[in-house]
């Protein structure tokens, strides 16, 4: 942790670090252009930060914020480095990222955050689970298979049994590739591709905490949330801030948390989700080397969002405070069923009427069924006064298609 004694000490500070990003030309790339890169772009542009993001969408999120806007595929190798060789550092907002164009900028002289050998570990669940075992971190029981077929035949073999949770190995995000099979017939559903299958934990609460890191090593935690879950598409409906758990059982959570991001030793932000199990048990679940879902409402209860966490910590600054200001929860605005093409935000205005809500709109112009199209944050110092006005606001609000 950087500690100041006298202002000489400060300025060696900002002439070896990379103040110097500040309103000059230096270059800072965004890998992905969606709505984390967009809300990244909040804190470059309040910081007068040079941006440049590469997305495959003409109608990106991020395009209209930040200083040049590059078309291309995230999974191209030569997109990537093409795209990389143009700044001095280089972060991401989605992990599907062609992992090989990392490691050659990286080699060139490119700061990528996170790094490539981290990424690569996390874009493959069998991969994370492995290194958690290398690591002795409490995670659930797992099994690798090659494709469809291999599982099939462990479960004719008795070696697997009915009911669990298949994961595909690599792609998988939202909920998507993320399954609970009660039955063989469930196994229609299912792709043909790299898998893992999980034991099925009876789990109490999913939490998350986000982990900041930078260059010095210096780390801080956010406050333990919990997770809310839609019961069919898997994806978070509540993020709740604080918690609502024990003080032991959220020591628990920040020191396993603390743990994982001190063994990756990423740059930037790791979000870690965790199972809280009936018996009290901690069980990490998945990590995210960036800006996260669980993290949106930091920028209305934080002092310092995650998103300006993450610039400061791959910029190698001082990390800010990272407690409450207040507490909150936090509602997923997603693409109602049947709804298909250009969207509407249907009663905005009347969840603009309501004391401390605020919602974000991520600006993706066409809505379908299940989408991420933006979020609400709704504050007060009464935790429970807020989660009864987060379900208020999602019975009011409509993400709709014209």
């Amino acid at each position: 942790m950087a500690i100041f004694n006298s202002p000489k000490d400060i300025r060696i500070f900002v002439k070896n670090d990379r103040m110097d990003f500040f309103s000059t030309n230096k270059r800072l790339g965004i890998l992905g252009g969606g709505q984390l890169g967009k809300m990244l772009l909040y804190n470059t542009r309040k910081w007068d930060i040079k941006t440049y993001v590469l997305d495959s969408s003409d109608y990106a999120p991020a395009r209209l914020a930040c200083d040049e806007f590059v078309k291309g595929d995230l999974m191209n190798y030569q997109d990537v480095v093409d795209f990389g060789e143009k700044v001095d550092i280089l972060t991401i907002e989605i992990e599907n990222i062609n992992v090989k164009a990392l490691y050659y900028l990286k080699k060139k002289g490119v700061k990528v955050y996170p790094q490539p050998e981290i990424i690569e570990i996390i874009q493959n669940k069998f991969l994370q689970k492995e290194f958690y075992l290398k690591n002795d971190i409490p995670t659930s029981k797992f099994d690798n298979f090659s494709d469809l077929e291999d599982l099939k035949n462990a479960i004719s073999k008795g070696d697997i049994s009915f009911p669990f949770v298949w994961k595909a190995s690599k792609m998988g995000y939202d909920g998507y590739g993320v399954s609970i099979m009660k039955s063989i017939k469930d196994l229609e559903s299912i792709k043909n591709c790299d898998c893992i299958v999980e034991e099925l934990i009876h789990f109490k609460n999913e939490l998350s905490v986000i982990v900041a890191r930078n260059e010095r090593g210096e780390a801080k935690e956010y406050p333990v949330v919990e997770m809310e879950f839609h019961p069919t598409t898997n994806q978070v409906e509540y993020v709740i801030c604080p918690a609502r758990i024990s003080k032991e059982i959220e020591e628990k959570a920040k020191k396993v948390a603390l743990d994982v991001s001190e063994k990756y030793n990423h740059i930037g932000l790791l979000a870690v989700e965790m199972f809280l199990t009936e018996t009290g048990d901690i069980l990490v679940n998945e990590v995210a080397p960036r800006p996260h879902n669980s993290g949106h409402l930091t920028i209305e209860s934080s002092y310092t969002s995650q998103f300006e966490q993450h610039i400061r910590s791959i910029l190698n600054l001082p990390l800010g405070n990272s407690d409450n200001k207040v507490s909150g929860v936090m509602v997923n605005l997603v693409g109602m069923e049947d709804h298909t093409g250009p969207v509407i935000y249907k009663n905005i205005d009347k969840i603009l009427a309501i004391k401390g809500v605020t919602p974000h709109i991520y600006g993706k112009k066409e809505t379908r069924p299940h989408r991420k199209m933006g979020h609400v944050s709704i504050v007060n110092e009464n935790l429970n006064k807020a989660r009864q006005i987060a379900e208020q606001v999602k019975s009011i609000i409509k993400v709709i298609s014209k």
